[in-house]
């Protein structure tokens, strides 16, 4: 079966399932297991591009922030409340670079569940000693980092450039 066409499978089926925690497991395992790990240089012969979930699905390959955008979106899709999704700009500490996944926050102040292209199962950012929270933002807001809870709001989202042309490529149907 076609990768979109699985992809869109999948939204309607998680939609149609009440339990975050299960939604969370589905959307990860599918993108970790079907979506193939490729650096923007290579794949889209830009330093840095953030595709839209439909350009990363397509293509199947695609980067850490690629990974962790289609899955916050397909997790919106699927009924999950944005403001219990972030996609968090971390330190992967073991490869000393920049790094980005998505967190799920059952509650503001709970610890956050990281769902990751490099370790394929969901666990809670404490025990994820290999990632260093830098930023997190979603479509409503812009968050520092901090060891537990949410974090300090420094914003909205409307400040990160790369996020604005996202979204305005996705709104335009790509």
């Amino acid at each position: 079966m076609h990768r979109a066409t699985a992809w869109k499978k999948l939204l309607i089926s998680a939609k149609q399932i009440k339990d975050d925690q299960k939604k969370l497991t589905l959307i990860n395992d599918f993108f970790n297991q079907k979506i193939d790990f490729v650096n923007d240089i290579d794949h889209w012969q830009k330093k840095d591009y953030w595709a839209t979930p439909l350009e990363f699905v397509a293509s199947g390959a695609g980067d850490c922030e690629d990974f962790a955008i289609a899955k916050y979106f397909s997790l919106l899709a699927a009924g999950v409340a944005e403001e219990k999704l972030r996609i968090t700009y971390v330190k992967a500490l073991k490869q000393k670079q920049a790094h980005m996944v998505l967190t799920y926050f059952a509650t503001p102040q709970a610890i956050p569940l990281v769902l990751d292209n490099l370790i394929p199962q969901i666990k809670k950012a404490t025990k994820r000693k290999d990632l260093l929270p830098v930023y997190s933002f979603n479509g409503s807001g812009l968050w520092l980092a901090k060891l537990k809870g949410s974090g300090q709001r420094v914003g909205n989202s409307k400040r990160l450039s790369l996020w604005q042309n996202l979204k305005l490529k996705i709104d335009n149907g790509m």
